[in-house]
């Protein structure tokens, strides 16, 4: 295994591989580095001294300054190097794609299931969605009668231990409270035997629908509206309180702008106008029963790979996602795009400092020019409350190499491959085009997957070199773990390990053509990702004004 890298040609960094101890002497460019600070693996050290002012090049772009001169061999931290982003202007030149061999996927197809609307879903789900905050408790009596009485509800674990503990308390024995050690249990996927095509119902429980900025409450219609006509839905319940700014009427006119001919059934009850709680809720019951006997009535068919869509992940990211997984993923996205179908790369603050290039690679003007003008109205709108994209890593990105958003992002835009741009959507716009497209969202993990579902993922691609548990109600997100220890921790949440990138047993291609597999066994149903295990169904709207 290599002790460390330089990503691009240009850089004058390297990234440490493995734990680098200070007085180490490396080998480069016929030139000796020796090390004066310890590395720990995925952080970087410079190959060159460097002055106060200097750039600092990674991925081939800038991605800080030197805030004081930082020697040779020296460790780069967020005392020495600040963020800093090249500046980005109209579309240059024309796209020039190679696309790759996709031969071998030719004729390959997916069990997925068809809808009139020409989408194919992964997964067939019925929804359950409150209008407003106000019917979540509604919402959640709903959920505990259908998940229970069909069969779908999570394995009580927990609760088991806690009726252990309860049996020792009552028999006095503390001691073995103290000693007491729970027995891990292996999840696997449950089916109920009441319908056998229908892979469960969820909920999407949320804190808007009131309160805030019209705005909010116009933009949850529309994500809301994106999740019903999804290919993974058959269908709807929706509770409404009655007076809240998200009306009914607003989300089905969201629904019409989608497709002037939906026709899937949304069952809707109106809690202001409904004789009482009881009443209302055990019509949704019994209605809501009456139309999954119509959608267990759909089955899965062969379907082609042009018609899955991959949503373009990454949370909990460290030094090695952009030279492991991102990579990785991004040649998947490749490969779908060669094959006819369609990814969505989002989180616009992790794109800061290679805008450029994804400008140039807009198929259209009109596009980079949409792409530039969201981009512009989004930082400036950050920094007017006193923030910026200059703020986006964690503490957890910091600690594991991530000093700046523009290395953060640098290694996040890897995940959209080298395929052209297509399409730009803003926030809750639903893909039209095939091919790669850009969607704005915040690099929230939570709020990006959901807005990428909304937008019309059927499945998600999600790296990760920290470990994060996040998944989606109705789209399958598969985990991808940056490095090999990540893997081995937290076995219970990664699908996939790309770790092996790091350590030169696969390449990226390698990789990519592996996970684009895994992809399509995931997407007909073969194998349930650790989040689906889970019951791991996060769903946060992004709320992008204040509240009033």
């Amino acid at each position: 295994m290599n002790k460390y890298l330089q990503i691009h040609p240009g850089d004058n960094v390297l990234v440490a591989l493995q734990d680098l101890q200070q007085g180490t002497e490396v080998g480069f460019n016929g030139s000796t580095i020796t090390l004066l600070k310890d590395v720990p693996a995925k952080h970087k050290f410079m190959i060159a001294d460097a002055k106060e002012g200097d750039p600092i090049t990674m991925y081939g772009v800038l991605v800080g300054k030197a805030n004081v001169a930082i020697a040779k061999g020296e460790l780069i931290t967020i005392t020495n190097v600040k963020h800093d982003a090249s500046a980005f202007h109209e579309k240059e030149g024309t796209v020039q794609w190679e696309k790759p061999d996709v031969s071998k996927w030719a004729n390959r197809t997916f069990m997925g299931y068809p809808r009139n609307d020409g989408q194919v879903g992964t997964r067939n789900y019925w929804l359950v969605i409150p209008m407003v905050f106000c019917e979540n408790r509604n919402v959640s009596v709903i959920k505990t009668a259908f998940e229970k009485g069909l069969g779908f509800a999570p394995t009580e674990v927990y609760n088991e231990q806690v009726q252990d503990l309860v049996s020792l308390y009552k028999k006095g024995d503390l001691n073995a409270i103290k000693t007491y050690t729970a027995e891990a249990v292996t999840l696997s996927s449950k089916r109920h035997t009441v319908f056998n095509n229908i892979d469960g119902i969820k909920f999407l429980m949320h804190e808007g629908g009131c309160g805030g900025t019209r705005q909010d409450s116009d933009a949850l219609c529309a994500l809301l509206a994106g999740y019903i006509h999804h290919p993974n839905v058959a269908g709807a319940t929706i509770l409404s309180l009655g007076c809240q700014h998200a009306q009914v009427s607003i989300l089905q006119e969201a629904l019409k702008k989608l497709n002037p001919a939906f026709n899937k059934p949304v069952l809707v009850y109106e809690q202001q106008k409904s004789a009482s709680e009881f009443t209302m809720l055990s019509s949704a019951i019994k209605d809501t029963f009456l139309a999954l006997i119509e959608a267990d009535k759909e089955g899965r068919k062969p379907s082609p790979l042009s018609k899955l869509v991959i949503g373009l992940e990454c949370g909990g990211s460290d030094g090695f996602s952009g030279i492991s997984a991102n990579p990785a993923v991004g040649h998947t996205s490749d490969l779908l795009v060669a094959l006819g179908g369609t990814s969505i790369l989002s989180e616009f603050p992790e794109l800061c400092g290679v805008e450029q290039e994804l400008i140039n690679r807009c198929v259209e003007k009109d596009v980079s020019d949409k792409f530039i003008r969201i981009m512009r109205a989004y930082e400036s709108q950050a920094e007017s409350v006193g923030s910026g994209f200059y703020m986006n890593p964690s503490p957890g990105n910091i600690k594991d190499g991530l000093i700046t958003d523009a290395i953060k992002s640098a290694g996040a835009a890897k995940k959209g491959g080298i395929s052209p741009v297509i399409d730009v959507l803003d926030y809750t716009e639903y893909v039209k085009k095939p091919g790669l497209n850009l969607l704005c969202t915040p690099g929230n993990d939570v709020e990006s997957t959901s807005a990428e579902v909304g937008s019309g993922a059927n499945i998600v691609l999600f790296t990760t070199g920290l470990g994060t548990p996040t998944g989606n109600p109705i789209a399958p997100v598969v985990k991808l773990a940056t490095n090999t220890k990540l893997a081995q921790r937290m076995p219970d949440i990664i699908d996939i390990n790309t770790g092996t990138i790091i350590s030169g047993e696969v390449s990226i291609e390698e990789m990519g053509e592996e996970i684009l597999e895994f992809v399509i066994k995931a997407a007909s149903g073969e194998v349930q990702t650790k989040a689906e295990l889970l019951h791991q169904d996060d769903f946060i709207p992004w709320k992008r004004g204040v509240s009033l």
